[in-house]
C-alpha cells in the first residue's frame, strides 16, 4: 500500500537569499534547508506568530509546524555553530503570495520605459527585499516624461518581482539584492542594476546617457570610497575592478 501524499505546505515568499556561507572555509558539506522551513522560521521567529496561526497560514497542523520549526531550528544552530554553508532549495510547496493593499501604479504609455529605484528619501534604498517604496521614471527618446515615488503596500523579497513585473517596470537600479531575487526579476523580464548607491535621480541619469554599470552582483565595485546619504550616484563609466566590469568612482 503506497504511503500516503504529504500535504502541500504554503508559502508567502520565494527566498531572495538561498545560500549563506561561514567566514572562511566551510566545515563539511552544506546543510539544507526547504523553503517550508525557512518560511516557518520567518512566520515563527521573525513575525511573532503562535504555531496555530503559522499552521492555518500554510495549510498544515500545529504538530506539523512544531517539527518543521524544531528541525530548522537546528539546522541553522548546525551551521552556525559548526560553520557549515546553508542552502535553501525545494520543500513540497505551494506558493501563495503574500496579499497587499497597494494602490494602482500609474498606467505606462506606449512606446515609454519604465525604471524604478528602490527609494528611501531620495536615495537608493539598500536592501531590495525590504523596500516600501519605489521611485518610477517613464523615459522616452532619453526623456523621463513623468516620475513618481510609490507603496509597496507590505509586499515583501520574492513577492517585490510580481510587484514590479505588474507595474509594467522594465528595469530596476537597486542596491543589494539576493540570487533569487535577481532570477525572479529575470524570470519577469526585467533588466537589473545592482550595486547602485546615492541619488535616485543621478543613478537613472547616468543610465540614461549608459554610463551605469549593469552587474548581476549585490555589490557595487566602488572600492575605497564613502558613499554618504545625498551623495549623488558615483556609477559612471566603465572599468574594470579586479578582472570584472563594476562602476567607476571619480
Amino acid at each position: 500500500m503506497a504511503g500516503r501524499r504529504e500535504k502541500l505546505r504554503r508559502v508567502g515568499i520565494i527566498p531572495e537569499y538561498r545560500g549563506f556561507t561561514p567566514d572562511g572555509l566551510a566545515s563539511g558539506d552544506a546543510i539544507e534547508m526547504t523553503v517550508d522551513e525557512l518560511e516557518v522560521l520567518r512566520l515563527c521567529d521573525l513575525e511573532g506568530l503562535n504555531q496555530q496561526t503559522v499552521a492555518q497560514h500554510m495549510g498544515i497542523a500545529r504538530a506539523t509546524v512544531a517539527a518543521i520549526c524544531s528541525r530548522a531550528h537546528r539546522k541553522v544552530a548546525n551551521a552556525l555553530v559548526n560553520g557549515r554553508a546553508l542552502s535553501i532549495e525545494g520543500g513540497n510547496i505551494a506558493y501563495s503570495p503574500i496579499t497587499t493593499t497597494t494602490a494602482a501604479w500609474p498606467a505606462k504609455e506606449v512606446g515609454t520605459m519604465r525604471v524604478a529605484t528602490t527609494y528611501d528619501n531620495g536615495n537608493i534604498f539598500m536592501h531590495f527585499g525590504r523596500s516600501e517604496q519605489f521611485k518610477i521614471y517613464d523615459i522616452q527618446d532619453g526623456k523621463v516624461l513623468n516620475e513618481q515615488v510609490v507603496g509597496t503596500g507590505g509586499t515583501g523579497h520574492g513577492a517585490l518581482a510580481g510587484l514590479l513585473a505588474n507595474g509594467g517596470v522594465d528595469t530596476l537600479i537597486c542596491g543589494g539584492i539576493g540570487g533569487g531575487a535577481i532570477n525572479a526579476l529575470a524570470q519577469a523580464g526585467i533588466t537589473v542594476y545592482a550595486g547602485a548607491q546615492g541619488s535616485c535621480d543621478a543613478c537613472v541619469e547616468a543610465l540614461i546617457a549608459g554610463t551605469l554599470a549593469q552587474t548581476g552582483e549585490a555589490t557595487c565595485g566602488c572600492h575605497g570610497h564613502d558613499h554618504e546619504h545625498g551623495e549623488s550616484c558615483s556609477c559612471h563609466g566603465h572599468h574594470d575592478h579586479d578582472g570584472q566590469e563594476g562602476c567607476s568612482c571619480h
